[in-house]
């Protein structure tokens, strides 16, 4: 069945709307649970609901071993390093802004790798906009960061997660693109999401408590990162994966900070100063010129 072309045109602006509520959902969540042993239960959920989804639906399994290979390797790289290295160097300390910035180099990354591993083409006009769309998250993140303020010691221990975040939705989103842009969104969610639960119970049983406390925070945090971030954006992405170029999805993710910074503001009253508004009107300008190329 096609898409319908408003849906489509719409389908970039929502998937930044709901990854961007990453943030907000573990800085509810993680005062209540260590960062991997909260993600095991984020896994255990979605899986389960996944699973019913695809059974009642009769949804088609990967053909062959080596389809659901890939996927599982997918779901590894963007599941498992990415979120466990963003919610490692939030619990870690990292301030929220600084680590949007590390991941927030994502797009100049991938495009610098997707003409070597892909053979897509990257234009001049669109490593204009890559460019002029970090300097644009660097405003708006590098100002909050200012006020935070972290011991210079200290950053390199938290920066290794987030370091290890942007390899995993880096890789993941060229191994994707070169090796399975094309799957049934609800048996692939799945086969994404095992392995990423096997890896990551294995690490949080070595090194952490695994106690969670069930607050109504918690529960609610956690409600919400398995229905509307492991369910819904990472299908959106798996839509835009399949129907768009690796630069291009890259691109999205440079609004991430700053609709971060806005849902913030209306929520936790946040105030964004002249300069943060500043980079966020060049990083959507950065984006459009990316988009665009």
């Amino acid at each position: 069945m096609p898409t319908p072309p408003l849906l489509t045109r719409l389908t970039p602006l929502l998937f930044v709307l709901l990854w961007s509520t990453g943030f907000i959902g573990a800085k509810y969540g993680l005062p209540y649970a260590e960062p991997l042993s909260f993600l095991t239960a984020r896994y255990v959920l979605v899986i389960g609901l996944m699973s019913l989804l695809a059974l009642a639906m009769r949804a088609p399994w990967p053909a062959s071993p080596r389809e659901a290979l890939h996927i599982g390797v997918t779901g590894l790289l963007v599941q498992a390093l990415y979120l466990g290295g963003v919610f490692m160097s939030i619990h870690r300390g990292l301030p929220a802004g600084i680590s949007a910035l590390v991941v927030g180099m994502q797009p100049l990354l991938t495009a610098a790798l997707a003409g070597a591993l892909l053979g897509e083409r990257v234009s001049a006009r669109q490593w204009a906009g890559l460019a002029l769309g970090f300097g644009g998250v660097a405003l708006v993140v590098g100002s909050k960061a200012s006020v935070d303020g972290v011991d210079g010691d200290a950053l390199v221990h938290m920066l290794v997660p987030a370091l290890a975040a942007l390899l995993g939705i880096t890789a993941g989103t060229l191994y994707q693109k070169r090796f399975c842009p094309r799957f049934d969104l609800r048996t692939g969610s799945v086969m994404q999401f095992l392995p990423s639960l096997v890896v990551t119970l294995l690490v949080a049983s070595q090194t952490e408590t695994m106690e969670i406390e069930w607050t109504g925070d918690f529960v609610f945090a956690l409600g919400w990162l398995v229905m509307v971030l492991s369910i819904g954006a990472i299908s959106l992405l798996n839509l835009l994966i399949r129907s768009g170029s690796a630069v291009n999805v890259a691109s999205l993710f440079y609004l991430t900070p700053p609709t971060t910074a806005l849902i913030a503001w209306a929520m936790f009253d946040e105030t964004l100063s002249a300069l943060a508004i500043a980079g966020m009107a060049i990083a959507v300008a950065g984006v459009w010129l990316a988009r665009k190329g």
